[in-house]
């Protein structure tokens, strides 16, 4: 990825005159990933501002060979999914509904097609919320999977690398996450089309 070799190149010359960059560059993927791993904006920012937080640390005792062979998507999200393993395992309390999308305001999403209204725009908001449920409710390895891969789109050696799994591993939880996943949205289905329409 050229950004992403860019930032290497920089962080391995002026760390603190970089990190910015990187920060802007790779917010909102963590978020992201955060945010469905959660299920909680206000946790998922969290997350995602402590993952810049303990980069920035680990960057600062790395040597500059270490830097240059850092693989950035895959050693952020590793980051992050350690946060968010230990926020899991902290918080008991019940699970909050999110959307499927980069959690936009209400009303604030945008309309790609002449004559998109807003009931248009409440079903596609309601189908991601449910979508988004139905991911939650998958094993947390195979939801870490399944959002790595398909959500942000690492490639399974990326993946494999992110999760500390051999690739083989991972792919079987990428399928065995989506596999659940078809099943819950068919069940579901039958009981609420109306939710799931996308």
């Amino acid at each position: 990825m050229d950004t992403d070799d860019a930032l290497i190149t920089g962080l391995t010359t002026d760390l603190d005159g970089t990190f910015e960059a990187l920060v802007l560059a790779h917010q909102d993927r963590l978020y992201s990933i955060a945010l469905r791993m959660l299920g909680n904006p206000a946790d998922a920012e969290e997350a995602a501002q402590d993952a810049f937080v303990r980069a920035y640390r680990a960057l600062a005792g790395y040597d500059r060979e270490r830097i240059a062979d850092l693989r950035l998507r895959s050693w952020l999200a590793t980051i992050l999914l350690n946060l968010c393993r230990s926020k899991r395992s902290r918080t008991t309390a019940e699970r909050s509904t999110l959307s499927l999308d980069l959690g936009l305001p209400v009303g604030t999403e945008p309309t790609t097609a002449a004559g998109t209204g807003p009931a248009t725009v409440l079903e596609r908001r309601a189908s991601g919320e449910a979508w988004a449920n139905l991911l939650l409710t998958l094993p947390p390895a195979q939801r870490e999977a399944v959002v790595l891969r398909h959500v942000d789109g690492l490639s399974y050696p990326d993946l494999a690398l992110a999760l500390g799994k051999p690739e083989g591993t991972v792919k079987a939880q990428v399928h065995r996450g989506l596999a659940q996943l078809r099943a819950a949205y068919e069940s579901a289905q039958r009981l609420h089309p109306e939710e799931m329409t996308a």
